[in-house]
């Protein structure tokens, strides 16, 4: 159990990571990203903040920037939600 806890943590501290090249991006518009939950089938949980939560374009931001990060960068992530995507 505590190799699937770790490797769940290497997982998190990866997406982490993805998430962190894009962050200043998002800052710079006052808003960011956050990490809710990491299922056991991979699929990455993640809610959009300040004014990344309300606005119009943050659906493009998502698939442009927030995606493709996460998907180049962690492979294992089978899916990923966005629970406040407008």
């Amino acid at each position: 159990m505590n190799a699937l806890i770790t490797n769940k943590e290497d997982l998190i501290a990866k997406v982490e990571a993805s998430l962190n090249t894009i962050r200043p991006y998002l800052e710079a518009d006052g808003g960011n990203i956050r990490i809710l939950e990491v299922t056991e089938s991979n699929i990455l949980k993640l809610e959009f903040e300040g004014n990344c939560s309300s606005c119009p374009m943050s659906s493009m931001t998502f698939k442009a920037g927030v995606e493709e990060a996460i998907k180049r960068l962690v492979p294992e992530i089978e899916s990923i939600e966005v629970i406040n995507l407008g």
